[in-house]
C-alpha cells in the first residue's frame, strides 16, 4: 500500500515504515503530524481525489531536522572579467511514516 501526500508545495509517494525529508515543518522532534492524500493505493484499488480524498490520511513521527548538502551555484560570463559564486544548504525535516489510514 502507497499513498501521495502533499506539504511544502511538492508532492512525495510514500509507504508505511519508510524516512521521507520533507521541507521544513515547524513541529519538534517526536511529534506526530498528519498529511491530507491525494492518491490512496492498495494493490489494485486505486482511490484519486479531488484533490483530496477526505477519509484517508497520512500520520508520521518527526524524526530530525537538518540541513542538506551543499549546492554550489556559479555564474560566469567569459571575456569580462564576471564570475560569481555561490553555495546553498536547504534545510529538511525527516519524518518517519507511522501509519496510512
Amino acid at each position: 500500500m502507497y499513498a501521495v501526500i502533499s506539504t511544502g508545495g511538492k508532492q512525495y509517494k510514500v509507504a508505511e515504515g519508510e524516512i521521507v525529508r520533507l521541507e521544513k515543518l515547524s513541529a519538534e522532534v517526536g511529534e506526530t503530524v498528519e498529511f491530507p492524500v491525494l492518491l490512496l493505493a492498495n494493490k489494485m484499488d486505486i482511490k484519486v481525489g479531488t484533490p483530496y480524498i477526505t477519509e484517508a490520511k497520512v500520520k508520521a513521527s518527526i524524526v530530525e531536522h537538518g540541513r542538506g548538502d551543499k549546492v554550489t551555484i556559479i555564474k560566469f560570463r567569459r571575456r569580462k572579467h564576471h564570475r560569481k559564486q555561490m553555495g546553498h544548504r536547504q534545510y529538511y525535516t525527516a519524518v518517519k511514516i507511522t501509519e496510512i489510514l
